[in-house]
Order: structure tokens, then sequence, then C-alpha cells
């Protein structure tokens, strides 16, 4: 590929974050006992942009897919990346066979950067035209020798500005393949100061990165924004909820990020006098719940900020004191957020509450949150219809289920495919999770739809707990009596017990598994009979009066006391 300079631009880029760091002797980058300051990796990623202008075939698209845990080569790729041009493909090394090939040749990647304990993923595949570099090998270290003298900037297989593509990363794939989105460099950049700003963060900050690279939480809301004050990045190769305290001191970490169940693991650790030894300051991520949030502060001394936001860029919210219990806060400066009925676009009712916190509304308050303004949503990678659907009608339709109450602040209910309708009447599954996250044994909790035998759902619960062998019923029923904000409709038919909910690597609830095993399939389930106060096992028996028409051949009980 030609040698060209990057253009100048008056926009914030992640090159110029990059090439900033040339000559700084601060450490940038710790993991284990590596350490590197900001000019080592300043010129690592010049050597690596150097090293993809010469393997990248004329006319390619400048893309390289990164399948590796959160080594140092990971940050390295991506400063790479932004000096030549490029785009990295954050590859999850959970897919496996055709998904993973899928994944790989979706987004055109020619260079494949892995690691030796990642290579059985590869065996069998066909990967026509795609180069493989293994970062732990002696040949790797041959080939990135002749480029040790580079220097940012020199190299470059594509234009460098703020609208170069930068990150291709896929989403969760819920429904249907995973789709990339696409990221550039301005709006990486931009993100990144403004998470910065927002949380005061800067150069003398540590950042803790334990959530997994190739995930957009991990470098738009943690590596970037270290990029642009010029802090400390501090690597885990994988998420350990019992290393995670030892790290945290071991680098002097002061801020980290979290997604999915994270932030219960850490809580399920058995708890030391010295728990609030440390100096971690802040954590921000999604999905903690308000009442983990609450116990983390409790235990670690440590605020957690739950935001809302995804790595199509599409719409945010924002945090702010004085936000409501429950809440995740307003529109993010520049939004335009409104929760509006899917079907007509009309803006739902405000939100109504009883005195005890109890969703009055919710049929005609609940509805899909979409942002009215000019957003930085730029695409995904080759899909024109799932670009489409997201942009209906000049509005970005995040897909996700909110409601908001009459002074503007937010409230998750539930993904879109997470919707609950019970006698008429929507209900939120995340308001259900958090009061059921009270309950004192319960590690982990997910609800969901089953089929109602009338119309409409059943809500279904799945609690995590050290030991299902020692659930009562009774206790149970109890605790869900004495919560005031428990609604009628609310309290779970269906409960299955299980020691860890299924989760996928990025520590999301795997629902839509749970939601397919329902409650005639996947383990030992408990019930309570229409009428009933009190939940008992669910016998092969009862299966045909729960079960709507289509489904009154009873399938087979799995697990513990099935026949």
């Amino acid at each position: 590929m030609t040698k060209r300079a990057p253009t100048a631009s008056a926009e914030p880029t992640v090159a110029a974050y990059v090439q900033r760091q040339w000559g700084e002797g601060r450490t940038a980058l710790r993991c284990g006992g590596l350490e590197l300051t900001h000019h080592q990796v300043a010129a690592g990623a010049a050597a690596r942009a150097a090293l993809l202008a010469e393997l990248l075939p004329r006319g390619a698209e400048p893309h390289l897919g990164v399948l590796l845990d959160n080594t140092p080569e990971f940050p390295l790729w991506l400063s790479a990346a932004a000096l030549a041009g490029a785009a990295v493909a954050g590859i999850n090394p959970t897919r496996r066979g055709p998904e993973l090939a899928r994944d790989i040749l979706h987004t055109e990647c020619r260079v494949l950067v892995t690691a030796r304990a990642h290579l059985p993923l590869l065996d069998g595949l066909e990967l026509p035209g795609v180069r493989v570099l293994v970062t732990d090998t002696e040949a790797y270290g041959r080939l990135l020798a002749p480029y040790e003298g580079a220097k940012p900037g020199e190299s470059t297989v594509g234009p460098v500005g703020p609208k170069s593509r930068l990150l291709l990363y896929f989403t969760s794939g819920s429904t249907g393949a995973p789709k990339a989105a696409i990221c550039t460099q301005g709006r990486l950049a931009a993100a990144g100061g403004a998470l910065a700003s927002h949380f005061g963060l800067g150069r003398d900050d540590v950042h803790y990165i334990c959530m997994p690279m190739f995930h957009g939480n991990a470098v738009i809301a943690n590596w970037a924004p270290a990029l642009t004050t010029g802090a400390t990045v501090a690597l885990r190769d994988r998420f350990s909820a019992s290393g995670f305290l030892a790290d945290v001191r071991a680098y002097g970490a002061t801020y980290f990020t979290y997604v999915g169940r994270a932030i219960q693991y850490l809580l399920a650790t058995p708890a030391r006098p010295d728990d609030r030894e440390h100096t971690l300051r802040t954590g921000f991520g999604t999905e903690a719940g308000a009442v983990d949030a609450d116990r983390f502060a409790e235990r670690f001394g440590v605020r957690l900020v739950e935001g809302y936001g995804s790595s199509e860029g599409g719409a945010a919210i924002q945090r702010a004191p004085g936000t409501p219990p429950g809440a995740i806060g307003r529109a993010a400066p520049g939004g335009d957020l409104a929760v509006v009925d899917p079907q007509t676009g009309r803006d739902c009712e405000p939100a109504r509450f009883d005195e005890a916190g109890r969703l009055l509304n919710g049929g005609a308050a609940i509805g899909e949150l979409v942002n009215r303004a000019p957003n930085p949503f730029e695409g995904y990678w080759r899909n024109p219809a799932a670009d489409a659907e997201r942009r209906r009608g000049g509005w970005y339709w995040t897909g996700d289920l909110f409601f908001r109450d009459a002074d503007g602040y937010l409230y998750f209910a539930a993904r879109a495919d997470d919707r609950l309708r019970v006698d008429s009447e929507n209900l939120a599954a995340s308001m259900i999770e958090n009061i059921l996250a009270r309950w004192e044994p319960v590690r982990g909790v997910a609800v969901y739809a089953v089929p109602d035998p009338v119309t409409g759902d059943q809500v279904m619960a799945t609690l995590a707990l050290a030991d299902p062998a020692s659930f009562d019923p009774a206790r149970f029923a109890a605790f869900l009596a004495a919560q005031p904000d428990l609604g009628t409709k609310m309290a779970p038919r269906f409960v299955r017990l299980v020691r860890g909910l299924p989760v996928t690597a990025t520590n999301k609830v795997r629902r839509g598994g749970l939601r397919r095993e329902g409650f005639w399939s996947g383990g030992p389930v408990w019930w309570r009979p229409p009428g009933a106060r009190t939940y008992r096992r669910l016998t092969p028996d009862d299966i045909p009066g729960a079960l709507p028409p289509p489904h009154r051949s009873p399938p087979r009980l799995e697990g513990p006391g099935a026949p």
C-alpha cells in the first residue's frame, strides 16, 4: 500500500490522540508485569500500522479483525488502525464454526490478529484471502522487527480523519445474525472526551478494563476516555470476580466499566473487612440494577453510574443529581428522546406511580424509545435493511421499551423482545427484576414472558441461588407479599431455580434461550397456580392447563424430580 500523510482536521481524531503520545514518558499501559509508556504505545502502533500497510492487498477494504482477549496487542492494534486509516472488527471468541467465519468474512477482514489460545477456533474454517497473525509467536516478532523505527503518520491504508471508519463492532445478535455497527474516529474521540468530562477523569486516573475489548463498552466508555486525557490503562485478559479487587489495588485503578451481570458476580464474592481499602472511585455501565448498585456502594464504597447507550450511538441517557430511584436519567445533550407507540409513532402518556412506586398505567406509558434529533448513528456495515429499520421516518428507533415520568426522567422497561403483556396490561420486566433482586438469597434474576393459556403473557422468573435446593416457597411468597411496589400482576407465575444465569461473553443474560425453554423444559420449575398464593413444584400433569392450546401435548420435564 502507498504511504501518505494523514489529512489534517480541526475535529478531534483518535489518530491525533495516538500521535500526541509520541515522546511522552509517563505510563500508558499496564498488564500483569508489563508496563509501556505513552511513547512506547505510539511507537508500537506506528510499527503495526506500517506492517498493515504492507500486508493489505491493493484495493481491499482497510479492515482487520482482532480475535484476542484483553492483551496489550488489542489497544496497540486499535491505535495502529487509527494511524493507518483502517478499521478494527472486534471478533467475539465465543462464536464458533460458520458463525465465526461469517463475522470475519462479512466485515471483509484481510488480516486477522489472534493468539495461539484461539487458533483451535479457526481449525477447519474457510477464510479465503485472510492473513492470520499470531501475536504470541516468534514469527510475529520477526514480522514486526523491520518496522520498529516507524513513526506515527508515516504509513496509511486509507484517509485519516473524523469520518474515517475505525470500529466495526458487532451487536449482540439476539435476533438474526449480529450486525457490525460502524464507529468513526471522530465519533469515538468525541465520545471519549465527553465521558472524561462528565466523570471528571484526567491524566492521573487509572482506567481498569476488564470487560472484553471486542465489545463497544470497553473501547468506547473506557479506552477512549483514557486516550483523550492521557490516563493509564490497566488490562485484565478476562473478567474475574475473584481477581477484581486485587487488580484494582495492584494497579491503583480509579475508574472501570461494566456490562450485564458483572456487578452481581462481584457481590457474590465473600465479603471481607478490607473491601473498602482501594483507590476506585467510579464505575459506569448498564444492567446492574438499582438494588445491586446500592449494595455495591455500601460494600465497596464505590458509586456506580447506570447509563444507557449503544455501540450504534443513536441515543444516550445521562444520569444527573436528582434523578429519581429507578430512573436512568434524561436525554444527553443534543438528544430529543421520546417514548412512543411503535405502531402509531404517537407519544405515550407520562408514567404515573402510586405511593409505593408501582407503575399505574403501563399499558399507556410503556413504548419504544426514539431519538427525534440528528444523532451520530453511522449505520451498519453492508446491511441497508438494518439501517432502514433503525432510521424509520427520520427518527432513530432503539428497539428498547421505556416509560417517562412527568418530569422527563426515563425508565428502562425491557428490550423489545422482552415485552410483557399480562391481562391486557404492559409490564416492565426490569422493574420486576429490581424487586426480586431484593430477596436476600438471590444472586441473579431474569424476568421474561411465557405464553398465557388464554391470551397474552405470563410472568416467569429465573433466580440464581447459591443452593437451588434450599429454595423455601413459603418464604419466597412471604417476601413477595411484603413488597409494596409489586403490582398484583407482577408476581411470577413460574420460577426456575439455577446456580448461575446463562450469559453471553459480555455478561448479558441469554433471555432468548430462557424464553424458548419456558416452563416446559430446561429443568425444575416451581409455579403458583391461578388463585393460589404459594408456590409448588410444577409436574407434567400441570403443564397442559398452563400452556395455550397449540401446546396442549405436554412436553417432558427435565431435571431432578422429572419422570
